[in-house]
């Protein structure tokens, strides 16, 4: 029986939930738009696809491997706001000062601090969401229910990157624009730590979880999987190459291709989410499938074949930040939550540095390899998924729900 109580709580935390997404719109607005063109601009200051490919898998390698620390110092301290702000502060404000940058180098500082401020955030953050996804109905729905405003985020700034190319013509302006969000962000995060200064409380202490203190078996295998779809995943600064390169894409619709791939992945994040919470690992697998596709439009379509692969590439990446992370909360205890992010999302971050190298490395050698390397890697995940789907909490659940 639900009472008074328990309604009050949800309505917190769905509103924790929604100004978590309204942050993360601005926060994405900014390091989004940014990234739309991060391609081109470093090809613009003489990088290579090797190159752009290395300088993208090492912020994420950077952004992904500090997790493990971040997820272990947020678990030991508990003190999930305080990171998660600092991860914020570094982010958004390595954005606007790629503005200043002259040469690839420098710039390519940038971005991996960029992602090293994601990567400090993001465990602690999660495990925020999480504990708000206990009490709105599922975790699936408080990821994707974020995911979708934060896509939307993620929208919105390559729209505005995009005119001001159009207008001006210039990258150093484009960067520097992107400080009106970032400042934004920043207010938002220290008003929403105000107003839930503990958001763990959203969450009983007696909340179920895997028994044993340790890690279980079934979340080392997902991580298995998962990292097989992160190395055969590329970035899209490498497909804006590509598509700059070859002349397939006009410069200024660069930034417009990215917010409809933007688009799609927040859409699909508010489905998904509920999806996954109703179906498990079936949406999973389905999406991963459906998404190795992205490979052979965007770089071997025209036009209109590129955005259509936009949009399957944009679907991909919304599984990555929603039903990815939402598949990992119910494997482990509330208290051990924060290490387990930091720790998946960590080994995830390795097997993407490592694909995004191969991949641009395959590029400047071969298209075909780039586009085989893309589609066998993801396909590969397939059938752990399933194995896992057939033991996870969510794919039991679903099953007894389908069998009901």
């Amino acid at each position: 029986m639900t009472t008074s109580a328990d309604r009050i709580t949800s309505r917190s935390a769905l509103r924790f939930v929604l100004m978590f997404g309204v942050l993360s719109f601005f926060a994405d607005s900014t390091y989004e738009g940014s990234r739309s063109i991060l391609g081109p601009y470093l090809g613009s200051l003489g990088a290579s696809a090797t190159a752009i490919g290395i300088v993208m898998g090492l912020g994420e390698l950077g952004g992904y491997g500090l997790r493990l620390v971040s997820g272990r110092w947020a678990d030991s301290t508990r003190r999930y706001w305080p990171i998660t702000i600092f991860g914020y502060v570094v982010q958004t404000l390595a954005v606007p000062a790629l503005a200043l940058t002259s040469g690839w180098p420098g710039a390519a500082v940038l971005i991996v601090l960029e992602r090293v401020g994601k990567g400090i955030r993001n465990p602690p953050r999660d495990v925020m969401l999480s504990h708000a996804g206990h009490q709105i109905g599922g975790y699936g729905w408080a990821f994707g229910l974020h995911e979708g405003l934060d896509q939307l985020g993620a929208l919105t700034g390559p729209l505005v990157v995009a005119a001001v190319l159009t207008r001006r013509g210039d990258y150093h302006q484009a960067f520097a624009v992107l400080l009106i969000p970032a400042l934004i962000n920043l207010a938002l995060v220290l008003l929403t730590r105000r107003i839930y200064p503990r958001p763990q409380d959203l969450e009983p202490a007696t909340s179920p979880g895997t028994g044993s203190a340790g890690l279980p078996h079934l979340y080392w295998v997902y991580l298995a999987g998962a990292a097989l779809v992160a190395a055969g995943f590329a970035d899209y600064p490498l497909i804006a190459y590509h598509w700059s390169h070859r002349h397939v894409v006009p410069r200024d619709w660069v930034p417009v291709f990215y917010s409809v791939a933007m688009a799609v992945s927040g859409t699909g994040s508010l489905v998904l989410g509920r999806l996954f919470d109703r179906h498990g690992f079936k949406v999973l697998i389905a999406l991963t499938v459906v998404a190795a596709a992205f490979a052979p439009l965007v770089f071997l379509g025209g036009f209109w074949i590129a955005l259509a692969g936009a949009a399957v590439w944009g679907l991909g990446m919304g599984a990555h930040e929603s039903i990815i992370p939402a598949a990992v909360a119910p494997l482990v205890r509330a208290d051990r939550r924060a290490s387990a992010f930091g720790l998946f999302t960590a080994g995830y971050g390795i097997f993407w540095f490592l694909g995004s190298a191969a991949i641009g490395a395959l590029y400047d050698h071969s298209l075909g390899a780039t586009i085989a390397f893309c589609v066998a890697t993801q396909l590969a995940a397939v059938p752990i998924f399933a194995w896992v789907g057939r033991r996870h909490p969510a794919g039991r659940a679903a099953s007894r729900t389908e069998t009901a």
